[in-house]
């Protein structure tokens, strides 16, 4: 299964975000994009997805363009959870994990006992089983984000491409998400998204792709990426990098570029 972007502009209307872009996402990794607000990471993450068609270039699934590819079959190898999803009004907890099985179903067919047991499954790995029988609307930003994951993880793609999957967690909880997609990348699955925390995005990461102003500008294995230079680059931030035991980068800011001079900072 490859995901690949070649020369690729992606926009809005007449407005390109993503400019030239080529990148492959490494299969059977966990790619983390890394960037300031604004710098393309959702665009390119819609492109990715299908939801957004290149201005130019090409987005390819398993070299054919991924806006020729039937929704159905695209549903069966991307999942994809955006980063504000809106769930229909007085919806349960079950019934909108449920949503995960759909490319699975025929035009007469109704959840099978398999359906039902993989919607479970979700729900139990992202720890909102008890929570089944409930309004996603009663439950807590947390608690609404960690369903939708279940959801997204129920469609079972070999893809599953997030954007900022952390946001309105605690800090606990952002890591048992972050571990789960790591425990689920040990299984098979390919997972790429944004995240802001960039030790998070260090430690739970085997690729890093560093995004400023719709342009790529750095890509490869955490300790490759995490520089004090590409980090003054991409987010205009002096910070200092030390290299963990496990090998993975760890970055404390310092402040930001300008107020703390990187000449002879240490």
């Amino acid at each position: 299964m490859s995901l690949v972007a070649r020369n690729v502009c992606l926009g809005y209307a007449k407005k390109a975000i993503i400019t030239d872009l080529s990148v492959s996402v490494p299969v059977g990794k966990v790619t983390a994009l890394i960037g300031p607000n604004g710098c393309g990471k959702s665009t390119l993450l819609r492109g990715c997805a299908g939801l957004l068609q290149p201005q130019s270039g090409e987005l390819l699934l398993n070299d054919t363009p991924i806006s020729s590819w039937p929704r159905r079959a695209l549903a069966l190898k991307l999942a994809h959870l955006p980063q504000k999803p809106a769930a229909p009004d007085g919806i349960l907890v079950e019934h909108l994990v449920c949503f995960g099985r759909f490319p699975y179903q025929g035009l007469w067919k109704g959840h099978s006992a398999e359906d039902q047991a993989i919607v479970r499954w979700a729900m139990e790995r992202t720890g909102v089983a008890a929570y089944a029988d409930k309004p996603v609307a009663a439950l807590s930003g947390g608690e609404q984000q960690r369903v939708w994951i279940a959801m997204a993880i129920a469609q079972q793609a070999e893809i599953l491409i997030l954007d900022e999957p952390t946001t309105y967690l605690d800090w606990g909880h952002q890591l048992e998400i972050l571990e789960l997609l790591r425990e689920l990348n040990q299984e098979g699955l390919t997972v790429v998204m944004s995240l802001h925390d960039l030790n998070q995005a260090a430690q739970f990461s085997d690729h890093i792709l560093a995004m400023r102003d719709g342009r790529l500008i750095g890509q490869g294995e955490p300790s490759q990426v995490i520089t004090r230079d590409l980090l003054h680059r991409v987010f205009q931030v002096d910070a200092r990098v030390e290299i963990q035991a496990n090998g993975k980068p760890y970055c404390i800011a310092k402040g930001t570029a300008a107020n703390t001079d990187l000449q002879g900072s240490v």
